[in-house]
């Protein structure tokens, strides 16, 4: 009696294929999440032991989303497996174009993209696992380099891909695809020409090292700390904190100053002191600022201290000095440290700091003049 029932057809289906059908289609829903979860668990345990700084959940974040898109794709297959399109609806076979063909093709090209994701996040995976190393070593180089080797990987990958659904999907002759692109070949080079300079721009960015990854550079109008360094372009973190992607091209060609290089920073300066100073408050007030420069252990020898110039308005006193550090911030700290003594130092003395002024003189008749 349940095998009469369970053997009753519909569109060319029995009862118990719909069954069948719905039971694993059931299933799926409610374990694909559980599976995705456990196949990426198997497959941390067994790069575990590579796994330095990287967690689990880490781990999971990355994998377990392309592993449920592959298992509901197989879940589909095995559901579809045990039905058969209705005879009524003279469908072409599946070797002629047609709905059997797209059905197909849509499934297999899916599941040709959902393997690339899996194995494009496992890159991913690796590439985090090399970054926690290179942050453990005092060189920048390999900052750099894992970015870089990462990006060129998946670049490939996605390329072969393509070329493997254009090959196994749509049997086409990839080899003589290539070969006969001849002129649109061309034309396809010139429209990424940009493309290319900005790839053999970042080749030259890691092989000749002008800056690395943490570096503070200043190029044209352009001031920042370098956060990434792409296969395309590079990221500045500028001073005001905005995010500036450059071409890789653009960062080669045009004038570079990496500021993280310098070994120390210049400052120059006039002191400007009112004409009220005599020349004994003049020698002193030099003669001290330069002992005090002399003996900060953070400035370079032979600091410049000297009375320079008769000004419009002032007595000119030139101050150069370099302070040995290659850090902007500690170089500002510095040259607050020196103008606060600065100003102790003319206080001390009885000397005043000049500003600009006008002197008008009215004579006898009532005209002015200025001076």
């Amino acid at each position: 009696m349940y095998s009469d029932f369970l053997n009753q057809k519909f569109l060319g289906n029995s009862i118990e294929s719909y069954l069948w059908f719905m039971g694993i289609i059931v299933a799926g829903l409610i374990f694909q999440q559980l599976i995705s979860t456990f196949i990426s668990w198997c497959l941390y345990k067994v790069f575990k032991r590579y796994t330095l700084g990287v967690s689990l959940k880490e781990f999971q974040d990355l994998l377990t989303k392309p592993f449920r898109i592959f298992v509901i794709l197989l879940i589909l297959f095995l559901a579809f497996d045990r039905l058969e399109f209705p005879h009524e609806w003279n469908l072409d076979p599946a070797e002629k174009p047609g709905v059997r063909m797209t059905v197909f093709l849509v499934f297999e090209i899916s599941l040709m993209l959902s393997v690339t994701w899996i194995i494009l996040r496992l890159i991913d995976f690796f590439g985090l696992i090399l970054m926690k190393r290179a942050e453990r070593t005092a060189t920048k180089a390999d900052d750099q380099f894992v970015p870089f080797i990462k990006s060129g990987l998946k670049i490939f990958i996605f390329l072969l891909s393509f070329f493997s659904i254009l090959a196994n999907i749509f049997h086409i002759n990839v080899v003589a695809l290539i070969g006969g692109l001849g002129i649109g070949g061309l034309a396809l080079a010139l429209a990424g020409k940009e493309t290319v300079e900005n790839l053999f721009g970042s080749v030259t960015i890691f092989l000749d090292k002008p800056f690395t990854i943490g570096d503070h550079v200043k190029t044209g109008n352009i001031e920042g700390f370098v956060e990434k360094i792409g296969l395309r372009s590079t990221r500045i973190r500028t001073l005001d904190k905005s995010l500036l992607t450059i071409p890789n091209k653009k960062m080669i060609d045009a004038e570079l100053e990496n500021v993280s290089l310098k070994t120390m920073w210049r400052a120059r300066f006039y002191l400007g002191l009112n004409y009220n100073t005599t020349p004994d408050q003049m020698k002193k007030i030099t003669g001290e600022i330069l002992v005090f420069l002399q003996s900060h252990m953070m400035i370079k020898d032979n600091p410049v201290v000297r009375f320079s110039a008769f000004n419009n308005s002032s007595l000119d006193i030139l101050v150069i000095f370099f302070v040995l550090t290659n850090d902007g911030d500690k170089f500002t700290e510095i040259k607050e440290e020196v103008n606060y003594k600065i100003m102790e130092i003319v206080e001390k003395h009885n000397g005043s700091f000049a500003s600009p002024t006008t002197n008008v003189y009215i004579d006898n008749k009532g005209s002015t003049k200025n001076s």
